[in-house]
């Protein structure tokens, strides 16, 4: 019992210290990648040459969509709902008609207004019969004046001056008949001026009881029913209830707050991406507008970007994450970020054409998560080392090995 107890703890060593001897050896190879060549005792670092790429510097925001604009429609005038042509997800035009109102006193107002258009109507006519016929008196009681007059001149004595006079007076009686009718005629045709522009008024009132759709979109929320007594929306004494909510549906924003370390890369009509999870989906959108000041409580700027949705795929309250280029340089120098040394100077390990090591002091641009700009220090075809170099220094012979990067996956910058 002895022997197999002592037999089992002798295994047990022994493949103990074979998985510690081969688990330190795969930590070793994860932590350094470099190695000492057997051959000619220089090390093995794994390098990468110094090429040009695109790089893109990123923010990406989450915030949820809104519709472009959002209302809900009221009556202008008060009525019973007589018809409703809308329901929950009718899509309407602008300027269709959602629901027509009954409005008793309306309809009474403008047959009101026809008959007092008729009865000044009336009254025109009637002065100016009246002023036909004063003309017709002024024109024979002024040729009679001017008949006796003519006596009396050629025959003085034949006429009585009296009578003169009396033919006279009568004849500017009649004159000033005409002025009066036409008079008459001219504020009776001012009395129809202002019938009719009463009856355009109330006719005007009257068509808002067709209640039509401002822009185009689609119904979100019905708050009335046929038979429902919709109040005046214009009277702020009276809780009015709306007909219906209305969305904008072909064009969405989306309001995101933009800290203010970012703020001086955003610009109107500036790209942006906007990912839609729950549809696994990339929209196009546009910074659009932005306001030109931060908050103080958030220290962000408020910034809508506008998402076209012609196909209506996009639903108002999707959560989506919009991704902003910050900068972006096509065609530049640029090397790993696991290649520099970062410090107060920035270094990078380069491997010259005798293999060897020489530290070079680099100027650096813009920083992704897989690499960074070269402004200076660097040219194109380097060989920069991107393995562990804890143990290189200045001078130092090794054997480069050329290995492939694998990036890191994600955007640079999420908020």
């Amino acid at each position: 019992m002895k022997k197999t107890n002592l037999a089992l703890l002798g295994a047990a060593v022994i493949l103990g210290c074979v998985l510690a001897s081969c688990g330190n050896g795969e930590k070793v190879e994860a932590r350094n990648p470099g190695a000492v060549d057997s051959a000619n005792g220089d090390i093995s670092v794994g390098v990468a040459k110094v090429g040009r790429k695109t790089l893109e510097r990123t923010l990406t925001l989450s915030s949820e969509l809104v519709p472009f604009q959002e209302i809900d429609v009221y009556a202008k005038e008060a009525g019973y709902v007589k018809d409703l042509t809308v329901d929950y997800g009718t899509h309407v035009k602008a300027g269709q008609v959602m629901a027509t109102l009954e409005i008793p006193e309306l309809q009474a107002q403008l047959k009101q207004d026809d008959a007092a258009i008729q009865s000044v109507s009336d009254q025109v006519m009637y002065a100016q019969n009246a002023l036909t016929r004063i003309e017709a008196q002024h024109k024979s009681l002024q040729l009679q004046f001017e008949r006796l007059s003519g006596v009396s001149k050629s025959k003085p004595g034949l006429v009585a001056q009296q009578e003169v006079d009396d033919a006279e007076a009568k004849a500017l009686a009649s004159a000033a008949q005409i002025e009066e009718a036409k008079s008459n005629i001219e504020a009776a045709r001012s009395r129809i001026a202002e019938a009719k522009a009463k009856k355009e008024h109330d006719q005007v009132l009257f068509e808002y009881a067709k209640i039509t759709a401002p822009f185009s979109g689609v119904v979100t929320q019905r708050y009335a029913n046929q038979g429902t007594l919709m109040q005046a929306g214009t009277n702020s004494s009276t809780q009015a209830t709306p007909l219906v909510r209305l969305s904008q549906d072909d064009l969405f924003r989306l309001v995101i707050p933009v800290p203010e370390s970012y703020v001086r890369y955003i610009h109107v009509g500036d790209p942006v991406s906007v990912f839609i999870g729950s549809l696994n989906r990339k929209f196009p959108g546009r910074v659009q507008r932005f306001a030109v000041d931060v908050k103080e409580d958030t220290r962000t700027m408020h910034t809508e970007v506008d998402v076209p949705n012609p196909d209506r795929v996009l639903l108002p309250g999707l959560y989506a994450e919009a991704t902003i280029t910050l900068e972006r340089k096509a065609n530049t120098l640029a090397v790993p970020i696991q290649a520099v040394n970062q410090g107060e100077q920035n270094t990078v390990d380069v491997v010259t054409p005798s293999n060897t090591i020489e530290i070079r002091a680099v100027t650096l641009g813009i920083q992704t998560a897989n690499d960074a700009e070269v402004l200076s220090g660097l040219k194109e075809g380097d060989l920069i080392v991107v393995s562990d170099r804890s143990g290189l220094k200045a001078g130092q012979q090794v054997q480069p090995k050329v290995i492939e990067l694998v990036g890191v996956p994600g955007q640079e910058e999420n908020k």
